[in-house]
C-alpha cells in the first residue's frame, strides 16, 4: 500500500491514539505475566495451570498477548485509525472465546474472571467503534 504525501501513524495527540497505545501496553504487560509467572497468568484467565508438562502453553500464550500488544504499538506508529479498528473488531474474537471457554469450564464460580474477558470485550469493541468512526469522518476516508 502506498501512501502518496501524506503522514504514517495514528496522529500523536488524539485521545484514540492513546487508547490504542496504552492497550497495547497491557497486552504486553500481561504477556510477560504469562511468560514470568505462567501460575499467575493463569489464575488471571480464569482456570487453574494445569501440571507438569502440560504447564508449556502457557508461556505461549504470554508470547502471543506480547506479540498482539507489539502489533498495536507498530501499527499506532504506521498504520491508520481504520486499519487499527478493523484489527480491533478482528480481535473480540479472542476476549469473546476467552469468556466462553472459563464459562465452560467453571460457570458461575470464575464470575470475577469472567467480567474481565467481558470487559476486555467491551474495550475492544468500544476501541473499535471509536477507531472506525473517527475514520470515516477523515476527509481521505480514514488514511491519515
Amino acid at each position: 500500500m502506498t501512501h502518496t504525501g501524506s503522514r504514517r501513524g495514528l496522529p500523536a495527540g488524539e485521545p484514540s491514539t492513546w487508547l490504542v497505545r496504552l492497550l497495547s501496553l497491557g497486552f504486553m504487560v500481561l504477556g510477560l505475566v504469562f511468560v514470568f509467572a505462567p501460575r499467575a497468568g493463569a489464575s488471571l484467565f480464569g482456570l487453574p495451570a494445569p501440571e507438569f508438562e502440560s504447564s508449556g502453553y502457557l508461556p505461549a500464550i504470554g508470547l502471543r498477548d506480547l506479540a498482539f500488544g507489539l502489533y498495536l504499538l507498530i501499527l499506532s506508529f504506521t498504520s491508520t485509525q481504520r486499519v487499527l479498528g478493523l484489527i480491533f473488531a478482528a480481535t473480540l474474537v479472542i476476549p469473546i472465546g476467552d469468556l466462553v471457554i472459563v464459562a465452560s469450564a467453571r460457570g458461575p464460580d470464575a464470575i470475577s474472571n469472567l467480567m474481565l474477558h467481558g470487559v476486555s470485550a467491551a474495550v475492544m469493541a468500544g476501541a473499535s467503534l471509536w477507531l472506525l468512526r473517527t475514520a470515516s469522518h477523515d476527509k481521505q476516508g480514514g488514511q491519515q
